[in-house]
């Protein structure tokens, strides 16, 4: 996965998980409403953190993908679970220790999530 493809991908879990926080509802809904709002709103700032030492060492990125899927009803159970793996997937390809870094950083947030997800109801 090249950089913007992962970069696209960190813009893709803020609006699945943005999308189901707004869609919430049932036993354990706040719980739910809460994990998702704290990871929409942190994924931001680490994407930006990843997007920004790549540019500093390479160079402006250009090429990103142009569509995102929204995911509309995705189980962000699963949904987390799997794009945690995914970033560490990635990680396991970069030679840069502060990117390494940057993706520990977003699957720590991605399995805490998905922790608070599956078993704080």
């Amino acid at each position: 996965m090249t950089h913007q493809e992962f970069i696209g991908k960190l813009f893709e879990i803020e609006v699945v998980a943005h999308i189901a926080h707004l869609q919430v509802t049932g036993s354990g809904a706040y719980a739910d409403h809460t994990a998702l709002n704290g990871l929409y709103d942190s994924i931001v700032g680490l994407r930006d953190r990843y997007a920004e030492s790549i540019q500093g060492k390479e160079g402006i990125l250009t090429g990103y993908p142009q569509t995102i899927s929204t995911k509309e009803g995705t189980d962000m159970i699963r949904y987390t679970k799997m794009m945690a793996e995914a970033v560490n997937d990635h990680r396991s390809k970069l030679q840069e220790g502060f990117l390494q870094q940057i993706c520990d950083d977003i699957m720590e947030l991605l399995y805490s999530t998905h922790y608070k997800l599956k078993n704080l109801k």
